[in-house]
């Protein structure tokens, strides 16, 4: 099942971008709907809302008034933060009972509309985020839902703003525009990335992306923690670490280029962990790549004060590796055991690199040479570039010997 995580600004179009995944196939799980369930006159969540916020809550009828508990929630953080400690949990546990009862193959997409502020974006494999601007929403707020302007851009206050949201969005949807442009935005989405990375998924598919160099990308660290945030929500307390690593962590050097493909290692204890994670992980939109079970072994790594000796023993060279089945973010996953030598050589190669403009510089030249032999072909691509590993392997121990550099 893939999940998708939907979330907004009040006023931004989540309603029309959700009615558009359903008309496209989608299950979704709307988190308004649940929210008002969880407080009908006779439950557990509207006794709870009268005990904190008094019986004036209430309309003559008994359900909930909700302008007047709008009125109370909405004046400070301490009493917003009341109201969310209520109906969270309430609406976590009913979401969570709709979406166990879905089928296994299904795309369920749940409009969440405090995701970014309720932390559960890690929760979903990928977050879509509708925006529009403050304006435009108060205008929408007060025209279509009879909103006063200063109620209107209090709840936009309350909300998270656009950076915190660009923060987990891995795709940014703009509604400034008319309806019909937001559901043709929509529909492209639906057929050119989300069926095709729930098919991934369901086929345990990973995404090939093709061994060329592209210019350094300021937006891949961002990106990198987006997909960081996840493993480590995903993973628990099985990851010791997890890191950005390979060439798109060090994407601040202008003059320096890539594939775009973003490289994560997870340090476990114990290659076992690293097999007990393979579901969790595959959840996440990381399937497992089976037949890749090693790195290359590198030898002739020897401390001066004894804090490291790599040898050649194959055995620790050994690592489980996953890739993403989202076609709009290549992802390698390296999942590898704490204190062995490809564990620490791959941290070490990203500050060796970002260190050493002379190393840089080589190592583009080398993967320049890899790209022209490899003619795109990322296996072709990865043994062109090994001989100059070997003996880098080498050079970069000797500069954290050097430096003093630890993991």
């Amino acid at each position: 099942m893939l999940r998708i995580g939907l979330t907004g600004g009040i006023g931004a179009g989540k309603s029309a971008l959700s009615a558009t995944f359903a008309q496209c196939g989608g299950i979704i799980v709307d988190g308004d709907v649940i929210a008002r369930e969880v407080v009908r006159p006779g439950t557990e969540g509207l006794s709870s809302l009268v005990e904190a916020f008094g019986d004036d809550i209430l309309l003559p009828d008994g359900s909930l008034d909700r302008p007047a508990l709008a009125a109370k929630a909405f004046r400070d953080d301490d009493a917003r933060g009341v109201l969310n400690g209520i109906v969270h949990p309430l609406v976590a546990k009913r979401r969570s009972e709709i979406i166990a009862a879905v089928s296994g193959d299904a795309v369920v997409v749940e409009d969440i509309p405090l995701l970014v502020e309720s932390g559960m974006a890690p929760l979903f494999p990928l977050v879509v985020v509708v925006h529009a601007g403050v304006e435009l929403r108060v205008r929408r707020l007060v025209e279509q839902r009879g909103m006063s302007e200063d109620d209107a851009r209090a709840r936009i206050a309350a909300q998270a703003d656009d950076e915190q949201r660009r923060a987990v969005a891995d795709i940014w949807l703009d509604n400034s525009g008319s309806q019909a442009d937001l559901v043709q935005r929509a529909r492209g989405v639906w057929n050119n990335r989300i069926l095709p990375f729930a098919h991934n998924l369901t086929e345990r598919q990973i995404v090939r992306a093709p061994a060329r160099l592209v210019p350094a990308d300021p937006t891949w660290p961002d990106q990198a923690r987006r997909i960081v945030a996840r493993l480590q929500t995903a993973c628990g307390r099985k990851a010791l670490r997890v890191d950005h690593i390979g060439s798109t962590a060090v994407p601040e050097f202008p003059d320096f280029q890539a594939k775009d493909v973003i490289d994560i290692q997870i340090t476990v204890e114990s290659l076992a962990v690293a097999d007990e994670l393979a579901e969790p992980l595959l959840s996440a939109g990381y399937p497992r790549i089976d037949h890749i079970t090693e790195d290359s072994v590198k030898t002739d790594a020897r401390s001066t004060d004894g804090r490291y000796d790599h040898n050649d023993d194959p055995a620790l060279w050994h690592k489980r590796i996953h890739a993403s089945a989202d076609p709009g973010r290549p992802t390698n996953v390296h999942i590898t055991v704490d204190g062995w030598p490809n564990q620490q050589f791959a941290l070490l190669f990203v500050d060796w690199l970002a260190a050493s403009p002379d190393v840089r510089a080589d190592y583009l030249a080398v993967k320049r040479g890899a790209e022209k032999r490899g003619q795109g072909d990322t296996a072709l691509y990865v043994a062109a570039k090994e001989p100059w590993f070997l003996d880098a392997y080498r050079r970069a121990w000797k500069w954290a010997d050097s430096t003093g550099w630890q993991p």
